[in-house]
């Protein structure tokens, strides 16, 4: 049975523009909802009745000040008259909010830049429309504003009066609409004949973030000794969405709820991955797969930390700048380790997540062997969970990769002759010799053979040449590769490793 998500709701503070706005996060299985609610009723021009102490969260938020909008009094204090020409495309040019349904004034939300209203230079974000062409639209719900609008004609004289204490909650709506990705519009205006009751409440701006392949993650872009802070990255790496909990003990609670949404949503994504890749030629399939953060050396600066998304298949690690949606995107990560010739050679970290300090960080570390030498790579994760996950994936990985590719040959040069090296899961080594005038009767002929137990000692030197040592008389045998010896050295370390583990011991 499929696991089911975690559902969680409560205050936070999302991150935009460089300031702190309070929002209510609801967590779904799929999705994360951050909204804003409030009423209002604005200087005797409000439609209905609220309570005023709804007022006190705007009141003494950030975004609230009488001197931000740079008015002077003689326009907030004013009813004014404004004549605007409406265009053939995009007509006024303007979103409105509000209504008698929703106890609020027709206000103007939007002004749509370079068109009609915007032109006009005197009308603002916060304008309270009383009337339009002397038709009274004080007790009008939004539907019967949206109609007056419309029939106005080509030239509209609009009533209205600029409202102070409703402009700061625009002023939030406009910055969580930056908040997130895909989604088609963070103003949500109810469709006509909409029942009230069916919503949260009267009037909700919201945006949804979808969880699906996202990065949940802290202290990556936001250093946060305090532990109270949250990052969601979307899977195309561009957009994020940073919330703050009150206290580390909130964060780690919501950091372990959105995790395990994300990790059950990583779960399916991988069997849909699968699907998309099967039909490919020489297609790989996907074992596990996620998002970490790599430490990145740049000259001349610190090390940082860079996300990256990580697929292991059954042969190879592949890495992604964001999350591939398509054959053509799988087919071309920015670097690939073969499994084979990679190892986990670290894998730990102090305490669990939910005390973790800005400096014990959950580290895991990998090394592949390639021709240009060893290549290392340092990850971190952000649970205890993860780290055992990935730690176990890549191992598996390695084992399972040997068990499928089963044995890897290159040439080599051994006491002056052209031979051919072979590394075989089950048989062990074989070296053969690669003359052609070595071949009898079409047979390749053995110039020694033995298996891994015979195997006592082996070094490189990083270069060109490999030594290999089995016991017994038989002497050191010193193998000339004409490359890198590191891949050769890796795979024999991950046969040796897979064996080992296949007999019920540890590697």
């Amino acid at each position: 049975m499929a696991a089911s998500g975690v559902a969680k709701s409560g205050l936070l503070e999302v991150f935009a523009k460089d300031e702190w706005c309070r929002v209510l996060a609801t967590l779904a299985e799929e999705e994360l909802t951050i909204s804003l609610e409030e009423n209002f009723d604005a200087n005797g021009v409000a439609n209905g009745t609220a309570d005023p102490s709804r007022h006190d969260a705007i009141r003494e938020s950030n975004y609230y000040s009488s001197e931000k909008d740079g008015l002077p009094d003689s326009i907030a204090n004013a009813t004014r008259k404004v004549k605007v020409v409406k265009q053939d495309v995009g007509g006024l040019g303007i979103s409105i909010k509000g209504g008698k349904e929703n106890k609020m004034p027709i206000i103007i939300s939007k002004i749509f830049k370079g068109l009609a209203a915007d032109q006009t230079e005197s009308l603002y974000v916060g304008d309270a429309i009383l009337s339009v062409n002397n038709e009274d639209l004080r007790d009008a719900t939004h539907d019967e504003a949206v109609r007056a609008l419309k029939r106005a004609g080509k030239e509209v004289e609009l009533e209205v009066k600029y409202l102070r204490e409703v402009t700061p909650y625009f002023r939030r709506s406009t910055i969580i609409g930056e908040v997130g990705w895909e989604n088609t519009s963070p103003y949500v205006i109810k469709e006509p004949g909409a029942n009230p009751s069916a919503t949260r409440s009267n009037w909700t701006e919201m945006k949804t973030i979808p969880l699906k392949l996202c990065y949940v993650t802290r202290n990556l872009t936001m250093p946060n000794p305090e532990q109270n802070i949250i990052e969601l990255h979307s899977p195309d790496g561009r957009s994020s969405c940073i919330l703050r909990c009150k206290d580390a003990n909130s964060a780690s609670q919501w950091f372990s709820a959105i995790h395990a949404n994300v990790s059950i949503l990583a779960a399916n994504a991988i069997h849909e991955a699968n699907e998309i890749l099967r039909s490919a030629p020489g297609s790989r399939e996907i074992r596990y797969m996620g998002w970490l953060a790599e430490q990145c050396h740049n000259e001349g600066s610190s090390p940082h930390w860079k996300q990256v998304f990580v697929a292991l298949t059954d042969k190879d690690a592949l890495m992604y700048d964001s999350v591939p949606w398509t054959r053509e995107e799988w087919a071309a990560p920015f670097q690939s380790h073969p499994l084979l010739a990679t190892r986990l050679v670290h894998s730990g970290g102090p305490g669990s997540m939910s005390n973790q300090k800005s400096s014990e960080l959950l580290l895991f570390g990998s090394r592949t062997g390639t021709r240009n030498g060893i290549e290392a790579h340092q990850f971190r994760v952000d649970s205890q969970r993860d780290l055992a996950a990935w730690s176990r994936a890549l191992v598996q990985g390695s084992h399972n990769a040997a068990g499928i590719i089963k044995e890897i040959n290159c040439a080599v040069t051994f006491q002056g002759k052209e031979s051919r090296l072979t590394l075989h899961y089950d048989n062990g080594f074989t070296l053969t010799d690669a003359r052609p005038e070595a071949q009898e009767g079409g047979r390749t002929a053995i110039l020694w053979s033995f298996p891994y137990e015979k195997l006592r000692f082996s070094s490189d030197d990083g270069n060109r040449m490999l030594w290999l040592d089995f016991g017994a008389g038989e002497g050191e045998f010193e193998l000339d590769l004409h490359t890198c010896p590191k891949p050769v050295v890796f795979v024999l370390h991950t046969f040796l490793s897979a064996k080992v583990t296949r007999m019920g011991l540890f590697a």
